[in-house]
């Protein structure tokens, strides 16, 4: 088995979470940047690495529930570099994470969203739609109720981690 680089991971990273160019030796003007925009999901049920956007179990569309878009950039409100926590600079660390430089809020419900047991990040911030990109289970199980505050991840608090 194989693995990632640092470089190669934070290559990786600040091409697709902060919209950078690929910075490979070799890569093409058609490398480009990453995607715009990812959309932070809640989910109800445990996905897999075949679910989609129509195939997780995602909060009911009602209730005030929307996926969250993150603008994918290296500014506060995007997303970390590899060295640090709320890191606005190029990736530069050994351990190939990156996390969310601001709060990630949701609407608060009108409506019983159920139990929240997992994230996921997609690549569209239609319900039901788009390709699942990265997924993992929530520290603690959350239910949510009609009236409660609006559930949010703090700065910091949503990480992905590529390779390691």
């Amino acid at each position: 088995m194989a693995a990632m680089s640092n470089k190669l991971e934070n290559s990786l990273i600040d091409w697709f979470f902060r919209a950078q160019a690929i910075g490979l030796t070799g890569a093409t003007a058609a490398a480009g940047t990453g995607p715009a925009n990812l959309y932070v999901a809640l989910l109800t049920a445990t996905p897999d690495d075949t679910s989609t956007g129509a195939t997780i179990t995602e909060v009911a569309n009602a209730g005030n529930y929307a996926r969250v878009g993150v603008v994918s950039s290296m500014t506060a409100s995007g997303w970390a570099g590899t060295q640090a926590a709320a890191s606005t600079t190029a990736s530069s660390g050994t351990g190939g994470t990156t996390s969310n430089n601001g709060a990630i809020t949701f609407g608060a419900p009108s409506a019983n969203w159920g139990v929240v047991t997992h994230f996921a990040i997609l690549d569209s911030g239609t319900w039901g739609a788009g390709n699942m990109l990265f997924w993992g289970a929530l520290t603690a199980s959350k239910t949510v109720n009609n009236g409660d505050a609006a559930p949010s991840f703090a700065a910091a608090a949503l990480s992905i981690q590529i390779d390691n």
